[in-house]
């Protein structure tokens, strides 16, 4: 049995480095999920109707609140540290040089979050001008807001982030 599963993980490797890195996805999107909970309805839990200042830039881009804004930023951060570590060590077992490839995953990242950040607070902004606010309406929207990215992080993180040397 043991050999026809690394049989099976031998000819289709591809498809089981995406299995894995689905699994980390979801094992750090409950760490930031969970966070993002914390933050939202306790550290943060009186910034989430509080608007955020004058800012010309976030007022473009929708975003309204502090609470949903912090959470977010800070939640993102932690779940993309924590994926970035385990994709390294245990789903594509990377073996180009750290400093190059956590350059490469930081500047993906900071588009990622910059992304989630401004489409998270705008959702948020929307659901308490609505007064749809409720723990599972939050959690549903974080969970579609950390799912979108996976369209770019996965390609991003295989094939340019965390490649494999090319032995000669």
């Amino acid at each position: 049995m043991q050999e026809k599963v690394k049989a099976f993980v031998k000819k289709h490797s591809e498809i089981w480095k995406f299995v894995k890195f689905t699994f980390t996805g979801a094992s750090t999107s409950v760490l930031e999920m969970a966070v993002y909970a914390l933050l939202q309805y306790v550290v943060f839990r009186s910034l989430q109707g509080v608007p955020v200042q004058d800012s010309p830039v976030l007022a473009f881009l929708g975003i309204e609140y502090k609470g949903y804004l912090y959470s977010y930023l800070i939640s993102a951060i932690i779940g993309y540290a924590a994926a970035y570590l385990m994709n390294r060590k245990l789903t594509f077992r990377s073996d180009v040089n750290p400093l190059v490839s956590g350059m490469m995953y930081a500047v993906m990242v900071v588009c990622t979050i910059a992304f989630n950040t401004w489409f998270g607070a705008y959702l948020g902004t929307v659901i308490t001008n609505n007064g749809w606010n409720s723990f599972l309406v939050d959690m549903l929207v974080k969970l579609i807001v950390m799912t979108l990215p996976t369209a770019w992080t996965y390609p991003l993180s295989r094939f340019v982030i965390h490649r494999k040397k090319k032995v000669a």
